[in-house]
């Protein structure tokens, strides 16, 4: 990564920007074997101060990946296990009557963290699910009329399982436009599988993971992915893409303006991951489908189906232009 700049106003030198990301990838990959692809995509939504969705059937390493992240960096964090009876205020926190002393006082609710695992998180019902909204989206939360701030940094790391299986609820069109990535886990190959039963003679290793970074090593690193170039002809290729999306006939709801604007900052985190400080179509290409697939709705979704936009996504892909 010797092409990376040092970050304005950052106290971390170049060559030390490139150790921690390379230390961070290194640490999860410890324990979430035989998935860099996945563990590279959980740090760009790290670096682009975006929240990331684990998606894929129950026992493919979902809560693995996203305790070995919450793991490996300094930060508080704290887990949530989403059920059909959790309540917002069991995430956000209530205000309680202190009989000692006469007065109210807020009892903050596990959202009070750098680092959130909302586990399951398509269990729990829609009301309890929207009270992530503001959190998410504007890093802060509001209650009794006083608003509270959450971070920095602040990220929501949240895992499901496939909207067809019992006893969930898809989440709504708004909730899923405040991830910046969705992402499939899949299962692993034979040897990465044989590999997994011969670690876990010892235990769950992700247990004892020690931490890699720091919350002022993450700024740093977010400040200077704020500022990798982008090129105005690779800014209008993310805008093509974008309207392409709203455009297409199969597309009920096409991406939004927030969309745009995660599949920018991505790209430029996939740039840093990259060893860059530019941002190429390819950085694009690559991001795209993680990036909007979730947010598009279909007309077999809109119609009661299972549609996945990942499909469509990729036929517009190849019929953009690619700048060069």
């Amino acid at each position: 990564m010797n092409e990376l700049k040092d970050a304005p106003g950052s106290p971390r030198s170049r060559q030390e920007l490139a150790e921690l990301l390379g230390a961070l990838r290194k640490n999860v990959g410890r324990v979430f074997l035989g998935k860099p692809e996945v563990v590279r995509l959980a740090v760009v939504a790290l670096l682009a101060e975006g929240h990331l969705l684990l998606e894929d059937v129950p026992g493919v390493g979902k809560t693995l990946l996203a305790k070995a992240l919450a793991r490996s960096l300094d930060c508080r964090c704290n887990r949530i296990q989403f059920t059909p009876d959790l309540l917002p205020g069991d995430l956000i926190g209530v205000t309680v009557y202190r009989e000692q002393t006469g007065e109210f006082t807020f009892q903050p609710g596990p959202l009070f963290a750098e680092v959130v695992l909302a586990d399951e998180i398509n269990r729990a019902t829609p009301r309890t699910q929207s009270a992530l909204l503001e959190a998410m989206s504007e890093r802060q939360v509001t209650v009794d009329g006083q608003t509270r701030r959450l971070g920095p940094p602040f990220l929501v790391v949240a895992t499901q399982n496939p909207h067809e299986f019992e006893g969930t609820y898809p989440l709504p069109e708004s909730q899923l436009d405040r991830f910046l990535l969705r992402v499939k886990v899949g299962y692993p190959d034979r040897e990465t599988e044989r590999a997994i039963l011969t670690q876990h003679r010892a235990g769950e290793l992700v247990d004892s993971l020690p931490a890699v970074v720091n919350p002022a090593d993450i700024l740093s690193l977010q400040a200077f992915t704020r500022g990798v170039r982008v090129d105005p002809a690779v800014a209008d290729y993310v805008l093509d893409l974008i309207e392409a999306t709203r455009s297409h006939p199969e597309v009920v709801l096409g991406a939004s303006t927030r969309a745009s604007l995660a599949l920018y900052r991505a790209a430029q985190a996939h740039a840093v991951t990259a060893g860059r400080d530019y941002v190429v179509p390819d950085d694009v290409k690559g991001l795209a489908e993680q990036v909007l697939a979730h947010r598009i709705v279909t007309r077999g979704w809109a119609q009661g189906g299972h549609h996945d936009a990942a499909p469509l996504v990729r036929e517009v892909l190849g019929k953009l232009r690619v700048p060069t």
